[in-house]
């Protein structure tokens, strides 16, 4: 047992949570973190995608008489493309919506990171899925630049 846990540990230390992850997009704002919120609705929308689901821990946190910075994360999609996902592969529907993290940093303005499109869906081997991915690479980036742009 101590051989196992002896070879298993050194393994445990060398990951860490915080490591880069494949494709990974990660940008900092000059604009205050409430401005490039508001701006990353409005670009989602000017994109022609749709805010699926908006997680905003700040808020919650604030209902229950919690202060935190800003933390929220924005999901979008679209429905057209998530049909061509379903009729390429219905597994690669697993990786929709598209998550765009956007986060307050100490001196009061954003981070935004999110992990390529292109990215996402590399692993599903159907020429349509990876179309998509590519299709929608550019369309995640007009967003992260517009609400970066915010300022």
């Amino acid at each position: 047992m101590r051989r196992v846990l002896v070879l298993v540990f050194p393994v445990l230390l060398s990951w860490s949570p915080g490591e880069a992850q494949e494709g990974r997009v990660t940008l900092v704002s000059r604009a205050p973190f409430p401005r490039v919120a508001e701006a990353m609705e409005q670009a989602v929308a000017a994109q022609k995608m749709v805010l699926v689901c908006h997680a905003n821990a700040q808020r919650g946190a604030a209902a229950r008489g919690v202060t935190i910075k800003g933390n929220q994360v924005f999901m979008v999609f679209r429905n057209d493309l998530a049909v061509r996902l379903i009729a390429a592969d219905a597994r690669a529907a697993y990786e929709a919506p598209i998550r765009i993290y956007l986060y307050e940093n100490p001196d009061g303005t954003a981070t935004v990171t999110y992990v390529r499109p292109s990215t996402l869906l590399a692993p599903y081997n159907h020429p349509d899925v990876r179309a998509v991915g590519t299709e929608l690479d550019p369309i995640l980036k007009a967003i992260v630049d517009q609400a970066l742009a915010a300022g």
